[in-house]
């Protein structure tokens, strides 16, 4: 009996079950297919799996609730500042640093969300998005600046001040500033704020020292006593000395801080030098006294009204200051004296008045008791006015002869000498209010004030005649240069004069 193998059935029935395996398979692919994109639809717009913003996993979440987390962590964030003995506690913002939420959740959901990526996200693991953080270095700067009081940010100079009081040279203390260097703490918030998580940063404060310390304005102070101690004179034309007192020296000198700001300078006021030589020299000065000789007939001299005296003339006063001054800048020691030059005076030749022996004099003055109606003869000359400060006097003249006086009058004290020589009336007023405020202030023992002077008569630079309604006596030497006369000689005398009288002052 032979077996025969019935192949046919069996092959259809492998067929059969590929096939069914085909469409389970197919069915599978399907519900995958369809289960992936309904996967990766529920991450659109949103953030994929694995995002993470400041570590917390934002995967599904929409950009308005990444921004809204991203803005309250940076809002809960608190900076401790410490500086010296000042510590704060102040907002990101107080630091010029913003938290842009919206660019971080921007890019929180800059990843593809494509259905291969999708894929991919679920297992290529974490994916951490940086929060979008920018520091304003200058408000950063700001913030470090302003840790100092505004009152003690400016370092304060030394200062070298006078006391008129005292009479002395004293320092005002220097002060320190205090500053900060805020580089390394705008580096530090650079470094911490973008982790929106609270930190501390510590900001030094720094003394600053004055451009001019204190030690530095008391070596100056130090120098000036030195110039101050030193002996100044000048040695004047006749043999005295003018002494140039420290409290003089100290009125010239003035300490300023010099063009950099950075030293200080001693200065002097040349100009006031200047004027102080010249007074002393103008002391020093005579000016010449011409003579007035009477003469006969023949020219020989029967009486001397006036000696003549030469007059001196300082010849190197602005030499005289210049040393001055460089003695007072400390560069020199004053070896100074004044040179002067003989000024020769002149004499004035007059007639004599005729004697009254005189033969025809006699004849005319008889003739004149003769005829009792007819008038004296007026004198005749130049007028002018005699001033004798040996005897205090002063007399109005026609010529030769006198027509008022001799008057009793004031002249200057010592020190306040008036000036002999011969002269012009050039100046005149009926009232004028009188002081030396230009030389000395108000409360220096040689200042005054005179109000209202009645009948001023100027003869020679500030001195003259008037009248002295504050003096009951005369005869004297009181003044402070004028001569001084009773109000109704100084008003006889000033209607009786003008300008272009000649006027002679001798001793």
């Amino acid at each position: 009996m032979t077996n025969v193998t019935d192949t046919a059935p069996r092959g259809r029935s492998r067929r059969r079950v590929a096939l069914v395996l085909v469409a389970i398979v197919a069915v599978l692919a399907v519900i995958l297919t369809g289960g992936a994109l309904a996967y990766a639809k529920q991450f659109e717009g949103r953030a994929l799996p694995g995002t993470t913003v400041l570590g917390q996993d934002v995967s599904g979440k929409s950009p308005e609730e990444i921004a809204a987390l991203v803005a309250e962590q940076g809002e809960d964030v608190v900076v401790t500042v410490t500086a010296g003995e000042k510590e704060l506690e102040v907002p990101l913002a107080d630091l010029g640093v913003s938290v842009d939420s919206e660019a971080t959740a921007s890019a929180a959901l800059g990843r593809d969300d494509s259905l291969p990526a999708v894929i991919s996200s679920t297992w290529s693991g974490e994916h951490a998005v940086e929060p979008v953080v920018e520091v304003d270095e200058a408000a950063a700067a700001a913030f470090a600046k302003g840790l100092v009081p505004e009152d003690r940010t400016t370092p304060v100079d030394a200062e070298v001040v006078f006391d008129e009081d005292a009479q002395s040279w004293n320092v005002e203390p220097g002060r320190n500033g205090q500053g900060v260097d805020p580089q390394p703490f705008v580096e530090a918030v650079q470094a911490q704020a973008p982790s929106l998580e609270s930190f501390s940063v510590e900001q030094e404060i720094e003394e600053i020292s004055p451009a001019i310390t204190t030690e530095e304005a008391e070596e100056v102070v130090g120098s000036i006593s030195d110039l101050l101690e030193q002996p100044m004179a000048i040695d004047s034309a006749d043999g005295k000395t003018h002494e140039v007192s420290p409290e003089r020296r100290s009125s010239w000198i003035s300490v300023e801080p010099d063009e950099s700001g950075e030293e200080l300078a001693v200065s002097v006021d040349e100009d006031a030098v200047r004027e102080w030589v010249t007074a002393r020299a103008d002391q020093d000065s005579v000016e010449p006294e011409d003579g007035i000789e009477q003469v006969d007939g023949d020219g020989e001299v029967v009486k001397v009204v006036a000696e003549k005296k030469d007059g001196l003339e300082i010849t190197n006063s602005d030499a005289v200051a210049d040393q001055l001054i460089e003695a007072l800048k400390g560069t020199t020691p004053l070896e100074a004296a004044f040179e002067s030059k003989k000024l020769e005076a002149e004499v004035e030749k007059v007639d004599a008045p005729a004697d009254e022996e005189d033969e025809e004099s006699t004849e005319d003055e008889d003739a004149s008791k003769d005829d009792e109606d007819e008038p004296a003869a007026e004198p005749t000359g130049e007028k002018w006015i005699d001033v004798d400060l040996t005897n205090k006097t002063v007399t109005a003249y026609v010529g030769d002869t006198p027509v008022w006086g001799p008057r009793a009058m004031v002249d200057g004290k010592e020190g306040n000498e008036t000036p002999t020589g011969t002269y012009e009336i050039y100046l005149r007023y009926d009232r004028q209010d009188m002081t030396n405020a230009a030389y000395y202030p108000e409360d220096h023992p040689k200042y005054y004030y005179t109000p209202d002077v009645p009948w001023v008569q100027y003869f020679h630079h500030g001195y003259g005649f008037h009248g002295a309604p504050w003096r009951s006596s005369f005869g004297y030497s009181g003044s402070h240069g004028c001569i001084n006369l009773p109000v109704s000689d100084a008003k006889w005398l000033y209607d009786w004069a003008g300008i272009g009288t000649k006027t002679v002052v001798h001793r």
